[in-house]
């Protein structure tokens, strides 16, 4: 029987490390912008919406900080030695995304004020609906291939920000447009739900498993594409 390689080899990590480096160092200056404008706009638009979404992107920044610091180090072992710590940050930053979704969205809901309408926040959620898609698969293919499953939970985290981009886009259009103000609250409470369960499977460590320090010292020489999971487990998903 032919046994499996163990991932990537030293120069193959090498480059996806550093690719990674660089599409998180650009979710985090396009969230910092993001945030402002969100941010900015919400409050003068009274927008408990736009609040959020600016909210949720001061927390990306968080999320896409951790897995900065993990792909610093330009050891692979001492990146896998940081993998948990990375995973558990991006873990409580979906879950406190999480709650404060669910919480606006009740407040929302219940009737604490009217938001305004917003040319501001229509603009950046547009623009955030086109730019995360991309910026997300990046790095969720160079986070599975080189086994890493804090850059597939970071990457998931960046998705969830295009689904919240549509959500808060298709709220303040039928908020501008026909008044339906309770538009975005609904569908931002199942957001809420999501990011509940991407934050314990990012806690966990699920979904994605990388060879042990040991094994891939072992494969060093070898090149290949298998993950080296063990039984039960899956590769980058």
């Amino acid at each position: 029987m032919t046994a499996l390689s163990l991932g990537p080899t030293p120069a193959r990590r090498d480059v996806l490390a550093r690719r990674i480096r660089l599409l998180v160092a650009a979710t985090i200056g396009y969230n910092v912008v993001e945030a402002v404008v969100a941010l900015t706009a919400g409050t003068l638009a009274s927008s408990t919406a736009l609040i959020g979404f600016g909210l949720d992107s001061v927390i990306e920044v968080s999320s896409a900080a951790a897995v900065a610091w993990q792909f610093s180090a330009r050891d692979h072992a001492v990146r896998q030695a940081r993998e948990r710590t990375t995973l558990r940050i991006i873990g409580v930053s979906f879950l406190v995304l999480a709650a404060y979704v669910a919480v606006d969205s009740v407040r929302a809901l219940t009737g604490t004020g009217e938001a305004e309408r917003s040319v501001p926040g229509i603009v950046i959620a547009a623009l955030s609906l086109a730019v995360m898609p991309f910026l997300s698969a990046a790095q969720r293919r160079a986070g599975r291939e080189l086994g890493s499953a804090s850059a597939v939970a970071d990457s998931k985290q960046t998705l969830l920000c295009t689904y919240l981009s549509a959500v808060l886009l298709a709220g303040l259009v039928l908020n501008a447009a026909l008044g339906w103000s309770w538009a975005d609250p609904v569908a931002a409470l199942a957001i809420a739900a999501i990011a509940v369960r991407e934050g314990l499977d990012a806690w966990q460590g699920k979904g994605c498993c990388a060879p042990s320090a040991a094994e891939v010292k072992a494969a060093d020489a070898k090149a290949g594409d298998a993950c080296g999971c063990g039984p039960g487990r899956a590769c980058c998903d």
